[in-house]
């Protein structure tokens, strides 16, 4: 009962915008239930007198105050006829103007994106690249229609993968025979020779040096990360000359053999050489494949017969110019920068040297072979987009 006369008196006064003169019952009384009739009670009061203030038709119209659609759900017929389910409904609706849907026709669309393929050097700009606002400003001024927002333009890029703010380094490839020299060394990643499967006792090495390898101690020694920090590297640094590395990639198992010397030159490539022909498997494999460039170390003309008079069982295969990118000992290139050169402390050469060997060795011991998917396919859909 007395539960009762408490909802009771919370129904009188969620109904009326005074509150109810009838006391409730002060027998055990919910201390929730008064709290939330009190405020209830205060906003309703409210309520009440804001339209008791605009409810004069002399108001003036800005000030009168605007009807919202309520809060529900409404159903969704489908295509039977049956409802389809709900659809939440906000009472505050966006007006048709503001989305810019089929406001543009499509010659506009498709004018936009024209604009975002060509370079701005074309259109007479001067700028090398187009950024998000100049493509807009642009096409404001050569398309004549409504007013195109950045988000639109920007949807339009998403759409279509367009990144015009974008670049890459490229090489182009300047070899007439460029297709008919890479095609052996692909079909080698692929465990072919000459249309034949390899044995289980030929091997593919790829070699290749790295350079001009600066040794830099910092003026300060990097400051290992913290909570709320970055590693930091200090700015400026004492150059202690250079080294070069050389390394062999095997691809089937993907161990690396390197060593690091003081410059590059036939010489100390064919100590790389000697390190690898000298150890098993490969002293005493049916063949041995030699992947490299035409760096002058191993020019095409000199280190194929330099390589069969020291190793008869060493074959010299040769990448077209401009095609390291389809050198595997290049992608360990890469690890060896990021993972300790970018970021270095190296105080004299030995020091460095002994880095990179130990690396070397940490490397090797969860070597596996790069999953290599380029095929001789791919490279002739790459040359004809060219």
């Amino acid at each position: 009962m007395e539960a009762r006369n408490c909802r009771n008196h919370a129904l009188e006064v969620r109904t009326c915008a005074i509150p109810s003169s009838i006391p409730p019952s002060p027998k055990k009384r919910s201390r929730k239930l008064v709290k939330s009739a009190v405020d209830e009670t205060h906003r309703t009061s409210r309520c009440a007198g804001l339209n008791l203030r605009f409810s004069s038709t002399n108001s003036p119209a800005h000030l009168a105050p605007r009807r919202r659609a309520p809060w529900g759900c409404m159903s969704r017929p489908c295509a039977s006829g049956e409802s389809a389910g709900p659809k939440w409904v906000s009472p505050w609706r966006t007006s048709p103007g503001q989305d810019d849907r089929g406001v543009f026709p499509p010659e506009d669309r498709a004018q936009a994106l024209s604009f975002a393929c060509e370079l701005p050097s074309r259109y007479g700009l001067p700028f090398s690249h187009f950024t998000l606002t100049d493509l807009l400003a642009y096409i404001h001024q050569q398309l004549d229609g409504p007013h195109m927002a950045l988000t639109t333009l920007w949807r339009w890029l998403k759409e279509h993968a367009l990144r015009p703010w974008q670049s890459r380094m490229w090489l182009f490839p300047r070899d007439p025979d460029f297709l008919a020299k890479a095609t052996p060394v692909l079909d080698l990643y692929q465990g072919m020779w000459l249309g034949e499967p390899l044995g289980s006792d030929d091997f593919v090495i790829c070699a290749d040096e790295k350079p001009g390898i600066q040794v830099i101690e910092r003026r300060h020694p990097p400051m290992p990360p913290r909570p709320g920090h970055c590693m930091r590297l200090e700015h400026e640094y004492i150059r202690h000359g250079t080294v070069a590395y050389l390394a062999a990639l095997d691809v089937q198992s993907g161990r690396v053999i390197g060593r690091v010397e003081p410059k590059t030159g036939i010489q100390p490539f064919g100590r790389l050489v000697h390190d690898v022909m000298r150890r098993r498997p490969y002293r005493k494999a049916r063949r041995v494949f030699w992947i490299v460039d035409n760096g002058s170390s191993h020019q095409p003309t000199t280190f194929p017969e330099r390589l069969r008079r020291c190793y008869p069982n060493a074959i010299a295969v040769h990448l077209p110019k401009h095609a390291s990118w389809l050198n595997q000992v290049e992608l360990y290139f890469s690890i060896l920068q990021r993972k300790v050169l970018t970021r270095g402390h190296f105080t004299s050469p030995n020091a460095l040297a002994g880095v990179i060997l130990d690396f070397q060795q940490y490397y090797n011991r969860t070597a596996k072979p790069f999953d290599w998917r380029f095929t001789v396919r791919d490279l002739k859909e790459r040359l004809a987009v060219l």
